[in-house]
C-alpha cells in the first residue's frame, strides 16, 4: 500500500529534492519530509478553525528545531535535551516567517502554528536553506488559505562564481551569502551578508537565486495538485461597511491635510490624528461607540493609513516633511562612557543608539552546542530594545525574536570589516534609548562609530539605512530613512548597510506578495546615496579608528611557539599554566595551529604581560651552547649548585665552574638557595645528554 506521495526535482547543482506528503504527522493540518540526500525535514502545520474576537492580524507561529539526534550527538548542560531555541534556530524562524506571512490572505486571522524539525543531517547539507520550502509546502498540501507557493534559496558567490544552495564545506570560501524567498512571481524576502559588493552584483545574486526558486514552487503546485487540495472556508472579520464608509468619508481628507503638513515630531502629528478620531466618536451615541469600539478602531486606521498614502504618492510629501530621499539630521558622540573599552552614541531624528564595545580573551568567546554546528564565536553583537525607547510601559520578557534577529543584521554588516589580524574577543551591545525607525541601522553606525573609538582597526566604517515603499500598484514611491509609522503604513522594509566601497549586509521584508526588479533596483541605488550620506555624518565625529586602545583596555598578544612545547607550558595537570597565571596577573590560553601552537596572553597592564611573556619565552625557548642566561639557585651539594636557568629547565654549575679561583668547599662560595647569577651554556654533554654551565665563563679573569 503506497502511504505517501512524493514529488521531485532536480536543480541546476544536480541535486535532487523530493517532497513528501501523507506518511508522517498526518493528524496535523498538512505536513511534508523534504529530503536532500540524508538530510531530511519534517514540517507539520495546524490552523484554528476561528478566529479569536476582535482579532485584526495574522497569529503566526513558527518553531524550528534541530533535532541532536540528526546528526547522531547528544545535547550538552545539565539537561541534556534539547530546550530554547539557540539564536541560530531563531533566526531561521524568523526568515520562514517573513517569507510566509504576506502570502496569507488580509482577512485570515485564525492561529497558525507552523512546526520545523531537522529530523536527519548529512552535516554537509544546510538545512535553512529548505526550511521554507517545507513550511510552504505543508501548507500547500492542507486546506488553510493560502496564496501561492514560496520558496527559499541560498546564493552564495564562490571563487567568482554563483552557487545556489551551496554546501557547508563551500560556504567557508564564499565572499557573498544571500538567502532569497520568493513566489514564482516575485521576490517576498532577502537577508545576507556580502564582502562590500556592488548593487549589480546584489541584483544577480537575486536573479540567480529566483530561477531556482520557481522551480521549487512548481514542485509545490504539482503536490498539491496530487492531494486534491480544497481551501476551507472562513468568516474571521465582522463587518460594517455603512460605519466603514461613514469613517472613510469623515477622516480620510483630514488625513491627508495633516499628512501633507509634514510635522517632523512625532507626538504632534499622534496627536492631530487622535483629534480626527475624536472629532468622529462626538457625532457617535455611547451606546453605538461601545457595540463598536473594535470596527471603529479598525476603520478609522485604514482611513489615516490611505490618507497618508495617498498624499505620498500624489504630493510627494513624507509624514515629517521631508524629501523621498532625504535622511533625517543626525549627531553622534564617541568616547561618551569614560571606563568602556569604546562608546559612542548615535541619533538619527528620534532613534537613538548607545553602544559599547568590550574587549576580551580568547577563554571569553561564546560557546556554541549545536546539532548541525558547534564551536567557538569571538565577535558577538547584542541589540537591546527597552520599552521605554518607544514611550511604553511594558513588563521585560527576556530577549525577544526582534531583538535576536536586529542583531544578528547588524552583526553581519560589521563582521567582514573587523581586522584579520585581531586578537580580541569582541562584545558589542546596543542600547536602543528612542525608537522611531530603523534603529537597527543606527546600531550599525554605533557599532562602527564605538569601534573605531576602542582601537579597534576596522578596515572601513559602516552605515546603514532603511529604505520603504510606498504603492498602489500603479504608483509607487521610494523612501530613504523610513520612520516608524512609515515602515507600519507602508508595503517594504529594506535594509542596506555598507562602506563607500560596497554593501555588506541586507534584509528586505514586503508586505505585500513581491517586488519588481525595477523598483528593487531604485531603492538599491537610493540606498546607496543615503549609506554615503550618513557615513561623511559619521567621519564628522571619528574618521579613522584610535591608534591605540584606551589605557584601561587590557593588553593582549599571541605567541606562536613550537608544537611540542605546548604540554611544557600547560603542564601537568594544568600546573604551570596556572602558575604563570597566578605570578603574572595574566589570563592565558593555548592553541593548536598546525604545527605549532598559539599562546594568547590577556593582561591588565603590560607589566603583567611582560613577565608572562618572558616565562612562556622560557620554557618554550631551546637553550643553545654561548647563550648567557638569569639562573636562580634552586640546590646546593657539595660538587656544585643546581640552578634554574630558563623555566623549567635546570642544570649543574659545578664547583670548578663557579670562580676562576679553586673552591675547595661549597660553603665557600658564599651561595645560597634564591640567589641570582648569570651563566653561560659553554657545551652541551652528548654522553649525559645535558647542558654544561659555567659562572666564570662571564667574569673576567685577573691578571697575575
Amino acid at each position: 500500500m503506497q502511504l505517501g506521495i512524493n514529488k521531485s526535482v532536480t536543480l541546476s547543482d544536480g541535486k535532487t529534492i523530493n517532497i513528501e506528503t501523507g506518511k508522517l504527522a498526518k493528524q496535523a493540518d498538512g505536513s511534508v519530509v523534504v529530503t536532500v540526500g540524508d538530510t531530511m525535514l519534517l514540517a507539520a502545520v495546524v490552523a484554528e478553525k476561528d478566529a479569536r474576537e476582535d482579532t485584526d492580524f495574522m497569529p503566526l507561529m513558527v518553531d524550528y528545531k534541530e533535532n541532536f539526534s540528526s546528526t547522531g550527538s547528544i545535547p550538552g548542560g545539565f539537561l541534556r535535551r534539547e530546550a530554547r531555541p539557540s539564536d541560530h534556530e531563531v533566526l531561521i524562524c524568523r526568515i520562514v516567517d517573513r517569507a510566509l506571512r504576506p502570502l496569507f490572505p488580509e482577512d485570515f486571522h485564525a492561529s497558525c502554528i507552523v512546526t520545523l524539525r531537522l529530523l536527519s543531517s548529512d552535516g554537509d547539507t544546510m538545512p535553512d536553506a529548505l526550511a521554507c520550502l517545507a513550511a510552504s509546502a505543508a501548507i500547500m498540501v492542507s486546506d488553510i488559505p493560502f496564496i501561492a507557493a514560496v520558496a527559499e534559496a541560498r546564493v552564495a558567490k564562490i571563487n567568482g562564481e554563483f552557487v545556489v544552495n551551496p554546501t557547508n564545506e563551500e560556504m567557508a570560501d564564499a565572499e557573498m551569502e544571500m538567502m532569497i524567498a520568493g513566489t514564482a512571481k516575485d521576490i517576498i524576502m532577502v537577508e545576507g551578508e556580502m564582502k562590500e559588493v556592488s548593487e549589480a552584483e546584489m541584483l544577480k545574486a537575486i536573479q540567480i537565486g529566483h530561477e531556482a526558486i520557481k522551480k521549487l514552487c512548481a514542485l509545490q503546485e504539482e503536490l498539491a495538485a496530487a492531494t486534491n487540495r480544497v481551501p476551507r472556508e472562513y468568516d474571521h472579520e465582522k463587518k460594517d461597511e455603512d460605519l466603514k464608509q461613514r469613517i472613510h468619508d469623515f477622516a480620510f481628507e483630514k488625513c491627508k491635510a495633516i499628512a501633507a503638513k509634514g510635522l517632523p515630531n512625532k507626538s504632534e502629528r499622534g496627536q492631530l490624528f487622535g483629534q480626527v478620531k475624536e472629532d468622529f466618536l462626538a457625532t457617535m451615541s455611547e451606546e453605538e461607540i461601545a457595540d463598536n469600539k473594535f470596527l471603529i478602531n479598525q476603520y478609522f486606521k485604514a482611513a489615516q493609513k490611505a490618507g497618508v498614502r495617498e498624499t505620498m504618492l500624489d504630493q510627494r510629501i513624507r509624514l515629517d516633511g521631508r524629501n523621498m530621499d532625504q535622511i533625517r539630521p543626525i549627531w553622534s558622540e564617541v568616547d561618551y562612557l569614560p571606563k568602556t573599552h569604546g562608546s559612542a552614541v548615535f541619533t538619527r531624528g528620534e532613534t537613538q543608539s548607545l553602544t559599547t564595545v568590550t574587549l576580551g580573551s580568547k577563554k571569553d568567546e561564546q560557546l556554541i552546542d549545536g546539532a548541525f554546528f558547534s564551536g567557538t564565536n569571538g565577535f558577538m553583537l547584542h541589540y537591546n530594545f527597552p520599552s521605554f525607547s518607544t514611550g511604553e510601559a511594558r513588563i521585560p520578557r527576556g530577549t525577544s525574536r526582534r531583538e535576536v534577529g536586529h542583531g544578528n543584521l547588524a552583526h553581519r554588516a560589521i563582521k567582514g570589516m573587523l581586522p584579520e589580524d585581531n586578537a580580541y574577543t569582541i562584545r558589542i551591545v546596543s542600547d536602543i534609548l528612542e525608537s522611531n525607525g530603523s534603529s537597527s541601522m543606527a546600531t550599525v553606525c554605533a557599532a562602527s562609530l564605538s569601534l573605531m573609538d576602542a582601537g579597534v582597526q576596522l578596515i572601513r566604517p559602516v552605515s546603514g539605512i532603511a529604505m520603504g515603499l510606498i504603492t498602489d500598484g500603479e504608483r509607487f514611491a521610494v523612501l530613504s530613512d523610513i520612520l516608524g509609522d512609515e515602515d507600519h503604513l507602508g508595503d517594504m522594509d529594506f535594509k542596506v548597510t555598507g562602506t563607500e566601497k560596497g554593501i555588506t549586509a541586507v534584509q528586505m521584508d514586503m508586505k505585500i506578495d513581491g517586488l519588481p526588479y525595477e523598483i528593487l533596483e531604485q531603492a538599491l541605488m537610493q540606498a546607496r546615496d543615503g549609506r554615503l550620506h550618513i557615513l561623511g555624518e559619521m567621519s564628522k565625529t571619528i574618521s579613522a579608528p584610535n591608534a591605540k586602545l584606551k589605557p584601561h583596555t587590557p593588553q593582549i598578544i599571541n605567541v606562536r611557539i613550537p608544537g611540542d612545547t605546548i604540554g611544557a607550558v600547560i603542564g601537568p595537570g594544568g600546573k604551570i599554566i596556572q602558575e604563570i597565571q597566578s605570578e603574572s596577573g595574566s589570563t592565558l590560553s593555548v592553541t593548536e595551529d598546525g604545527d605549532f601552537g598559539i599562546v594568547q596572553i590577556y593582561g591588565p597592564d603590560q607589566e603583567s604581560i611582560d613577565i608572562a611573556l618572558a616565562k612562556v619565552k622560557g620554557i618554550t625557548t631551546k637553550p643553545e651552547v654561548g647563550e648567557i642566561y638569569d639562573a636562580v639557585v634552586k640546590s646546593i651539594k657539595d660538587f656544585g649548585v643546581f640552578v634554574e636557568f630558563l623555566p623549567g629547565k635546570q642544570a649543574l654549575v659545578h664547583i670548578s665552574e663557579l670562580s676562576h679561583t679553586r673552591i675547595e668547599k661549597i660553603d665557600d662560595a658564599g651561595l645560597k638557595e634564591g640567589d641570582e647569577m648569570k651563566v653561560k651554556i659553554v657545551k652541551f654533554d652528548d654522553k649525559k645528554q645535558k647542558f654544561v654551565l659555567s659562572r666564570k665563563a662571564l667574569i673576567p679573569r685577573e691578571d697575575k
